[in-house]
């Protein structure tokens, strides 16, 4: 019987660092074939992009296999959405199970993370693949601070924009599920928080943790993969030692509403300039979130420029490709968006 593939969940709220988790992982695979299945909000897919331009095969097949190597689930919260949108994914990896050494799913930051992991029950399933681990990434700041998710707001955003989560969680209730499904913790933003919050925060991470499980801190997600992968766990097979808020619960309601707009803009710009008009259009809109790229005059390399609130962060990823249109790509996330005063203020730049 071939082996299994061995799956990686990834789970943690928005902002919380787990696609600079995959990211580095995928930069430093030690030659593993890895598939990435990333739950993503938005018409782009700003974070499936940048996590396309890690390395995530050999030299000689990146070209070939990269970007089919990278699955895109935009249409709804893993957790609720298991049956329609997981399932026929994985049904298409396990086809390739034979050029490939490991998955990783990053999931939404509202995925409660046993309901995709029962779906491993599932006999097509169960049969070519096993859940490796799961992994809870946990934002030390927000935390320390009771918050849980660094921007409130622009967690209850995601709940609304997203028309099948079938789970109005509370944060705290929330947060507790990723705990207790975790066969690791990382600690992620510990540089923004004194020795003692951090002691505090190891303490209340330590008081939701069900069984023995490893906590480990990091910078900016960078991890040697050996602590990411090779737990062999089976996780599918041990969610009794797993509890959820959710064992005996039935669906809840939720609410439908979208409040998302994007811009796709064939020029460029100064880095400094444009952010701090983003930083303008935050704080005068409710704009909870703003990713995307961006084209940089006399700049060989692509910028990618993340924004939680007010909170900016920029760095570029890699060169533009030959065949790339070099234009600028941003996903505004909010509620209700004034689209043309944010594209007024772009094109005045």
């Amino acid at each position: 019987m071939a082996k299994k593939i061995p799956v990686t969940v990834i789970t943690g709220f928005l902002g919380s660092g787990k696609t600079s988790l995959v990211r580095n992982l995928l930069q430093n695979n030690q030659g593993q074939r890895i598939a990435v299945l990333v739950n993503e909000f938005g018409e782009l897919g700003i974070d499936g992009e940048l996590l396309k331009s890690c390395r995530i095969c050999p030299e000689d097949e990146i070209e070939e296999s990269q970007d089919n190597n990278i699955f895109e689930l935009a249409n709804g919260c893993l957790c609720c959405t298991v049956q329609d949108e997981f399932y026929p994914t994985m049904k298409e990896l396990i086809k390739r199970r034979d050029s490939i050494d490991s998955i990783i799913i990053e999931t939404s930051g509202l995925a409660l993370p046993k309901p995709l992991v029962k779906a491993f029950r599932w006999q097509e399933i169960r049969n070519a693949a096993t859940v490796d681990a799961v992994i809870t990434v946990v934002d030390c700041a927000a935390v320390a601070a009771g918050t849980f998710a660094s921007d409130l707001d622009a967690i209850a955003l995601q709940r609304q924009e997203d028309d099948s989560l079938e789970h109005e969680t509370p944060l705290q209730e929330l947060f507790e599920d990723q705990l207790s499904c975790a066969d690791l913790v990382i600690l992620n933003k510990t540089d923004l928080i004194d020795e003692q919050q951090k002691n505090q925060v190891v303490e209340l991470v330590k008081q939701e943790l069900p069984r023995q499980v490893k906590i480990v801190s990091s910078d900016y997600g960078k991890l040697d993969p050996s602590v990411l992968l090779g737990f062999s766990s089976a996780v599918e097979d041990d969610l009794d030692s797993r509890p959820s808020h959710h064992d005996t619960e039935e669906d809840h309601e939720h609410d439908d509403e979208i409040n998302s707009t994007h811009f796709i803009l064939n020029r460029t710009f100064d880095p400094e300039k444009l952010q701090a008009t983003l930083k303008k259009l935050a704080e005068k809109q409710e704009i909870y979130r703003i990713k995307g790229f961006v084209a940089v005059a006399n700049k060989p390399m692509r910028l990618v420029m993340q924004g939680v609130g007010t909170r900016f962060e920029k760095f570029y990823d890699r060169p533009w490709k030959p065949e790339e249109k070099k234009q600028t790509c941003l996903v505004f996330i909010g509620r209700d968006l004034q689209s043309s005063e944010i594209e007024s203020q772009l094109v005045s730049l």
